[in-house]
């Protein structure tokens, strides 16, 4: 459920117990849980400048915004001076969970739903999109090019990730 229909959710019930149309009990059923877990995560403020940059599937809910950071051992090493990091991978692995642990938000350009990515995210309560074919990776040249803008790497930019919605994005703020 999309985080805003979510709130609704949660206002409408509430709206009918005061008006004394349902029980207390009756307007938690109303609600789905997973609705309510929407809610417990991180968003972005709908009324904030941003730039849409890329779609991805939003495989973990929640929202974070970090430096770009492409390898596991440099986002823990950052993240442990008190830098907020994004690791961003083609997809991860077993050997990037450190980095995942470290990193605020995860992104991926490769995966789905039941990807590493998505599955540890989840499991870590951490925002993750995955699946954002618009991105090319470059590990070697430490960036990651977006369809038609321009390159992103490490020292300058800034990313944040929405895992809240059924689609989401990455935004450059």
């Amino acid at each position: 459920m999309h985080f805003l229909l979510a709130k609704a959710a949660v206002r409408v019930a509430v709206e009918m117990v005061k008006e004394g149309l349902v029980t207390k009990e009756e307007a938690l059923l109303r609600v789905d849980a997973a609705s309510l877990d929407q809610l417990l995560h991180p968003t972005l403020d709908p009324n904030a400048p941003k730039k849409l940059l890329a779609r991805g599937l939003a495989a973990s809910p929640g929202a974070a915004q970090g430096r770009i950071i492409f390898s596991a051992d440099e986002a823990e090493r950052l993240a442990g001076q008190g830098e907020a990091v994004i690791l961003v991978r083609v997809e991860t692995s077993p050997e990037d969970i450190h980095g995942m642990s470290a990193a605020r938000g995860i992104l991926t350009s490769r995966g789905g739903m039941t990807s590493h990515a998505a599955v540890v995210a989840r499991g870590m309560g951490k925002p993750c999109v995955a699946g954002c074919s618009a991105l090319h990776v470059s590990y070697p040249e430490q960036t990651v090019t977006i369809t038609q803008y321009d390159d992103a790497g490490p020292g300058d930019t800034r990313c944040t990730v929405m895992g809240t919605t059924f689609r989401c994005s990455c935004f450059s703020l």
